[in-house]
């Protein structure tokens, strides 16, 4: 036990490290991290907690759990950049402990603290626990379902497939319906390869379900009496069933997309076990029977990836549950090469710090990819009753950070079309809007200007009206006085 709380006592010191570092100083991005902010700031405006909301207007993104963190983040710290980004690495934290904990039961306490290692200094996870996205909340519920689901299947104590409902639910209130669709699929493949598809006649069905449903009715139930068939048509039809039968980003709707991503991912680890091991396995043709346990963890790696890979959309964090079966199998891979580890450990220790004091800030900060700065420069210098308009790319941490309410300019035809249906990815499009054959002679107007509108701007506008303030890193901030 000692050795254990030894273990579990570094891993948590490595990850409040690295995960914590510099986090004030990394401004929300966009276009997602904006998204989600904004949203909990209104919330807490609307003193509602429970109908998301963004631009005055409901918002069915994405299911509550992650905004309540940062509700609750907000409300301790303020609206900082430190809050936005405390829960991400809370979670990843306990994302180490929950790794230990599983590897610990099935092997060694040798193994649990190197799958710990791996973990904490893997690029991909280690980015997403900076991230102020759902995926580290996610990757604790879902992985939760399978580590208590295992535990169950091989041991004595029937009751632990109790949490498995229990953290199903919680995975529902973070993702949506992924968080028991996926979970569920692992389960039923590998008890299918094992031909022991009785066991879920033993999965405490008759209380499970009840605990399940209890869970997710906390947020579902009151929602769909809140918002109806509005709810249930944007959240699901769009946010869920357009996620998978249509790619919002056809560009990396490719069969390789995830197999090219795991090496980003699981950097730099991946380059030190998955080449050696299908050197073994498909050159030299050592293919060892996997054991039960052995056989789980690869079913839990390659399901995961094998759906996301049948998805019309595909990101970059989806298959992040993976990483835990993956570093326990690495780990055990690497046990008996010490010295590999050492080197491999160090060096992507002081790769993601570095990266961290000299890409992640830097670059959040002057690149462009947070509205920040023009945010600071518009709140010196609007005021009340001018109009601050957005002509090119709408960033939402400009509003987030502002407290301004900032138009997309479009004409009106563009505004026509690209008004949500709830039918399409337009129903993302949820920013106020402003005509570009409506823009009053009789107020300060502020324009913001994209890199990419300089040709646009020429042609729509009286440039010669507009007086040049200043340059940002992706865009430029015009004013014209009202007459």
């Amino acid at each position: 036990m000692a050795t254990e709380r030894k273990h579990l006592l570094l891993l948590t010191l490595l990850g409040c490290a690295l995960f914590w570092l510099a986090n004030g100083q990394i401004p929300v991005t966009d276009p997602v991290e904006s998204n989600y902010t904004q949203t909990a700031k209104e919330m807490i405006l609307a003193g509602d907690y429970m109908s998301p909301r963004i631009f005055g207007d409901y918002w069915y993104d994405k299911p509550i759990f992650f905004y309540w963190e940062l509700i609750a983040a907000f409300k301790v710290f303020g609206f900082t950049d430190f809050a936005a980004r405390f829960f991400p690495g809370v979670f990843g934290v306990i994302g180490l402990w929950l790794t230990y904990f599983f590897a610990r039961r099935l092997y060694d306490e040798r193994t649990a603290f190197l799958s710990g290692l791996m973990l904490a200094t893997s690029f991909g996870y280690w980015i997403i626990s900076k991230t102020v996205i759902t995926d580290l909340t996610l990757f604790v519920f879902f992985n939760a379902v399978l580590v208590f689901f295992y535990l169950g299947y091989t041991g004595t104590n029937k009751n632990l497939y109790y949490l498995c409902y229990i953290f199903s639910g919680l995975a529902v209130l973070t993702k949506g319906p992924v968080g028991i669709a996926l979970p569920g699929l692992i389960i039923v493949v590998f008890l299918l390869v094992r031909r022991d598809l009785g066991e879920l006649l033993r999965m405490k069905l008759p209380g499970g379900i009840p605990l399940l449903l209890a869970v997710t009715a906390s947020w579902y139930y009151p929602m769909y009496v809140l918002h109806g068939d509005d709810f249930i048509n944007t959240f699901l039809g769009v946010h869920n069933v357009l996620r998978a039968t249509v790619s919002e980003h056809p560009m990396w709707d490719v069969w390789w997309y995830y197999s090219a991503l795991f090496f980003i991912v699981f950097f730099p680890w991946g380059f030190v076990t998955l080449p050696p091991a299908l050197w073994g396995y498909i050159v030299r043709r050592e293919w060892p029977r996997p054991d039960r346990t052995t056989l789980f963890l690869l079913i839990w790696a390659l399901v995961i990836n094998i759906f996301f890979q049948n998805m019309a959309t595909k990101y970059t964090t989806y298959t992040l549950p993976a990483l835990l079966p993956i570093v326990i199998l690495s780990a055990r891979f690497l046990y008996e090469k010490p010295k590999l580890f050492r080197g491999m450990f160090t060096f992507s220790l002081l790769f993601l710090v570095l990266s961290c004091l000299f890409w992640a800030v830097p670059w959040t900060n002057n690149k462009g990819y947070s509205g920040k700065d023009v945010a600071a420069f518009l709140t010196e210098n609007v005021k009340d009753g001018d109009l601050v308009l957005s002509y090119g790319d709408y960033k939402v941490s400009r509003a987030y950070y502002s407290d301004l309410e900032i138009f997309r300019l479009e004409p009106k035809k563009t505004i026509a079309e690209d008004k949500p249906d709830g039918k399409s990815w337009n129903s993302k499009n949820v920013m106020p809007c402003w005509a570009l054959e409506d823009i009053p002679k009789d107020r300060t107007v502020f324009l913001i200007l994209g890199r990419k509108r300089d040709e646009a701007f020429e042609k729509n506008f009286k440039v010669g009206e507009w007086t040049f303030l200043k340059q940002f890193p992706q865009c430029r901030v015009f004013v014209r006085k009202g007459a």
